[in-house]
């Protein structure tokens, strides 16, 4: 079995009233971690967590014969959340219920276990789940796994933005190419530089390259790079940004604006793993991790032969959709407080305050620019401010944003749920099955269910 550094040093609670359960996994845990206690009974919780410290806690959903709603499971980990918050809790469950699975981790579960388990994958969700606890509470982790200091803020306390973080920690220590789709404004180039800052290659180049603006002429000398006298002005060598990002990430915004006679160039480099530069004939391999993002409606553009099909199972290993700012809730208001406060600062002006009107137009605005148009308009509200507290005729939104917002995000939505629920179907309601064939984990499959069932 792989290495389990977390769990190597966790003190573990398993509760569940099957003593077969208890024991198998006690067999399971006892030689790769550092403490493991059994309880068949939850009303010896209180008592018990009140006297020792755990790491993490292994919750059955029912303990009742015959009774399987999970109801006595949601109700002890309210408890545990009370008793012992520094712990993880992971659920255990003999039924694979979706809408109960969305409400163990709504009230606090960190993961979602259907039995009979299997061991390999058993231990790795225990170590992962170890591992988010000790980045949130600041402990100490391994190199490879610890964020860096430079990661730039992903603000947003919605649901939505919730699931976003989760979604990354999940996918940025991993190699998979990840196709990140969003409205402009959304903060694709963010969460691009995060899941770099986040992975193993943390200490390797970050080389991004804006493919809406490179000219059709440029695109395999900037990529691919060039060798001297390749043309008039090659007066030397010179890598281009996939050798330049070896061992580290190449970050290709807007990749849903290119040719698609560059389309087939960049996917022949994704399959080789290696460049040949304008002028020459040999190759360089390059390992780089891909991350592209784009605001076009790609997957309709596959379907009207206007980008390759090939290239996006390239490109989209793992795929992430950003929210737009209007579907965020309060943290539009979190965001234009962050705003007010690092541009005061960057102006040297005291922070300006937010009265009860301006706050209503920020809840009450649209957002066509979504978080780039909120953080422009902020900056601009700082330099211009009169007074202390801004009035809702102080915030200026820019009028090159009057575009109502576009339908793809729509469409992109509406095509996942059809997906999703076609290959549910497939396999007759197993979403264990379901989930590995679309190549997501089973609770970020739950979430998205629960996102259009709401």
């Amino acid at each position: 079995m792989s290495a389990q550094p977390h769990l190597k040093k966790a003190a573990i609670l398993l509760v569940d009233d099957d003593p077969d359960v208890l024991l198998s996994m006690a067999l399971l845990l006892r030689p790769l971690v550092a403490t493991v206690r059994t309880e068949k009974n939850p009303e010896r919780l209180p008592n018990l967590l009140k006297q020792e410290r755990f790491d993490l806690i292994l919750l059955d959903m029912n303990y009742q014969s015959m009774v399987n709603t999970g109801n006595e499971g949601l109700y002890w980990i309210s408890q545990v959340r009370k008793l012992a918050p520094q712990a993880a809790v992971v659920m255990l469950t003999a039924y694979a219920d979706i809408d109960l699975a969305v409400r163990a981790l709504k009230d606090g579960a960190s993961d979602f276990v259907v039995k009979p388990w299997r061991n390999e994958k058993l231990l790795d969700s225990l170590e992962e789940v170890l591992g988010r606890r000790q980045a949130r509470d600041g402990t100490s982790l391994p190199r490879h796994a610890r964020p860096s200091v430079s990661v730039s803020p992903l603000i947003g306390e919605s649901e939505a933005m919730q699931s976003l973080r989760y979604t990354i920690e999940k996918i940025a220590p991993t190699d998979a190419n990840i196709l990140i789709l969003g409205e402009n404004g959304t903060g694709k180039d963010v969460v691009a530089r995060l899941i770099h800052q986040q992975s193993n290659r943390t200490h390797e180049p970050f080389v991004a390259v804006d493919l809406g603006a490179l000219p059709e002429t440029l695109f395999e000398s900037e990529l691919f790079g060039y060798q001297k006298g390749a043309f008039t002005d090659a007066r030397q060598d010179r890598p281009g940004r996939f050798e330049t990002a070896h061992t580290g990430t190449l970050f290709l915004d807007e990749v849903g604006n290119v040719p698609l006679p560059q389309q087939a160039k960049l996917l022949s480099v994704l399959q080789n793993r290696q460049v040949v530069r304008l002028g020459s004939t040999i190759p360089v391999a390059v390992d780089v991790r891909v991350v592209s993002a784009t605001n076009m409606p790609i997957y309709q553009m596959a379907t009207e032969n206007r980008f390759r099909k090939d290239l996006i199972y390239r490109l989209n290993t793992l795929e992430l959709t950003l929210p737009p700012l209007r579907e965020r809730g309060d943290d539009v208001l979190l965001l234009a407080r962050h705003f007010l406060t690092l541009y005061a600062e960057k102006y040297s002006k005291p922070v300006p305050q937010l009265e009860g009107r301006a706050l209503t137009r920020l809840k009450n605005y649209g957002f066509p620019g979504n978080v780039r148009e909120l953080q422009h308009a902020m900056e601009r509200a700082v330099i211009m401010a009169e007074a202390d507290v801004l009035r809702p005729e102080d915030l200026f939104f820019s009028p090159v944003e009057t575009v109502p917002p576009a339908e793809q995000t729509t469409r992109l939505a509406e095509l996942e749920k059809s997906t999703i629920n076609k290959v549910i179907e497939k396999h007759h309601g197993n979403i264990t099955k379901a989930a590995k064939e679309l190549g997501i984990t089973r609770m970020a499959l739950y979430r998205r269910l629960d996102k259009y069932d709401s």
